[in-house]
Parts: structure tokens; sequence; C-alpha cells
């Protein structure tokens, strides 16, 4: 490229540096600056400099000046914070969705959001191989064409399929599509799913986003309007356990008191908890009942009991008797 040309990405490659290589801990000074412009064959003078960051300053990049026995200058606030980007790693490192090679892609371009040193406090890809991760590649194309079909709103079909012992899917249907009407993408259990209207069955159901293959846009108008409007998604998933289907009924338990905060983590601030005695207290919440909702009950041991409604208690009982029985 010719020498003009370049001059021409001065202030580009100036921001693009201070933005890589610079921040309160590593300061760079207007000979660094120079050198480094140098390498793409700009000419870069001190006082043109001192007139390039101004420019920089003025375009919005906050550029800071550090003074002592040399004068530094650093990129000070940035689009996204230290703690922000930590955060972002994090999630991705944590989504059970994304798998082992898109993490580590996710994550490579998020430290690119930072200065170089601070990238390095970002590196954590260790942990992400001893982490449990999807086995599906192409979850993010399905994510993005059930994210369109929604907005433009179109029915969807997929396939759907499981795991055999010998980790090799296995299809529902004998491999035939499933045509469903998405109502939205959710979040639960460090798993992505799909709420949706399935027109044959004339109810909502949910699926696992990373357990579908093959998803493209039907040219037909979403059914299941009418229900969509019924469904408030802040209540959906607290009673929906796993995203296990079942009944939804209420159900009365009593806990011990030092369990109000797993129970308020569960169903929510907004959950009445009403004293049982001085060592007790009694929710009622609506749920799905399924052999989910009974482990998670069971995690609890005898520090919590299925009060109502009798069905659901003799249910929960039945499950306990058959496992008794298993380990005898």
């Amino acid at each position: 490229m010719p020498k003009s040309a370049n001059q021409k990405l001065k202030l580009l490659y100036l921001m693009q540096y201070l933005l890589q290589k610079s921040n309160e801990s590593h300061p760079v000074t207007i000979q660094q600056m120079a050198d480094e412009l140098a390498r793409y064959d700009i000419k870069a003078e001190r006082k043109t400099l001192y007139d390039d960051l101004e420019a920089l300053r003025t375009f919005g990049l906050d550029i800071l000046t550090l003074r002592g026995k040399t004068t530094g200058y650093y990129v000070g606030s940035r689009d996204f914070e230290l703690p922000e980007l930590k955060l972002l790693v994090d999630s991705v490192q944590s989504s059970k969705f994304i798998t082992e090679k898109k993490t580590i892609s996710l994550i490579k371009k998020i430290e690119g959001l930072a200065s170089i040193y601070d990238a390095q406090l970002l590196q954590r890809q260790g942990y992400v191989r001893n982490r449990v991760k999807s086995m599906n590649e192409s979850v993010y194309y399905s994510v993005d064409e059930i994210s369109n079909a929604i907005t433009q709103d179109k029915a969807i079909q997929f396939r759907y399929y499981d795991y055999t012992v010998t980790k090799e899917r296995r299809f529902r249907k004998d491999g035939a599509c499933y045509e469903i009407s998405p109502l939205c993408l959710m979040w639960d259990d460090e798993n992505y799913y799909m709420l949706g209207y399935d027109t044959e069955a004339e109810k909502l159901k949910h699926y696992r986003v990373d357990k579908m293959t093959d998803v493209s846009a039907l040219d037909r108008p979403r059914d299941g309007k009418d229900e969509f409007k019924k469904v408030d998604m802040s209540q959906y998933s607290k009673k929906v356990f796993g995203m296990f289907t079942g009944d939804v009924q209420t159900v009365r338990l009593r806990f011990e008191n030092h369990l109000a905060g797993p129970v308020i983590d569960r169903f929510g601030r907004d959950t009445m908890i009403l004293a049982s005695d001085e060592n007790h207290f009694t929710v009622s919440v609506n749920v799905a009942v399924s052999p989910q909702f009974f482990a998670w009950v069971f995690g609890f041991g005898t520090a919590v009991e299925i009060l109502a409604p009798d069905n659901v208690r003799e249910d929960y009982k039945r499950e306990l008797l058959a496992l008794t029985e298993k380990y005898k």
C-alpha cells in the first residue's frame, strides 16, 4: 500500500494501539506511539501526535494522561469494564449449551474488547475442558433461526433427538420433522429452551435448543397466539422443574426455617411464607408435578413435607417406596 494511503489511516492505527496496548498500569509514551506507527510506515511527529490525541478525545475516546518521570497516556473508561467482561466470560464458560470449541472462540473475542493486559486476566480456558458442554455445534444457528422466526411471525420445523448409551443421536418420531410455532427462547438450569405451540396437540411445549437440528422457518404464520397471551413467562419457569412437564397443581409444603433461602430462590421473593410453628413455615405454590419436582423435594430430606393435595402427597409416597424397594 502506498505511504500516502497509510498516512490516512494514522488515527485508526493510533486508536487501535491505545485500545490494545494501554491501561492505567501500562501507559504509553509519545515515543512509543511514534514507534508503533512507524511499523506501518506512517510518519508521526511529536506535535502532530498531540493533535491526534486531542482529535481522538473529541471523537469520544477517553484518553487520560499520567504524569511522572515520563508522561504516559492510556484509555480510561471503555465500552466494557473489566468486571463486565469477566461476567461475560463466566457466563459463556458456565453455559452447557455452548460447545467447548465455541466457548474458547467466544472468550477469545471477548478478550479482544480489553487491553492485552486485562485480557490476560480473562484467560481461564483451562476450566472449560472440565465442564459439561453440549456436543451440538449448530446450536447457535438454531438460536438465530428461532429468533428470526419469532420476529417474522413464522412457524418452524426441526428434528429432535436424544442420546443413546453409546453417545449416538436417536431422533424422535423416527426422524420426522416437528412443526411448532415458537413463542420465545428461555434459560433454565444452564440450558436454552424454546417454548412453542404444538398445533396438532393444541398445547404449549418446550424443547431443548441443543437437541434441535435442521431448524428452518416455514412459509406460514405462527399458531397459538391466544395461548401465548395466557403465558406469564415470569411464572413459567417457577412452575416447571428442570423443564419436565406435568399437571400444574397448587401444592402446599412445610419447610424447616433454614430452608427459606432455597424456597425464595426457587419461587421468588413474592412467594407468601407463613409461619407454621417456631421452627417451620409453609408455602403454597403452583408447580408442574413431575419426577423432577419430587427429586427437588427429596433433596431436602426430612426438612420438608408435602402437606397437600392428597394425590400429590400419595404420589410422592409411592416414589419413596419404589426407591426404598430398589435399595433393599
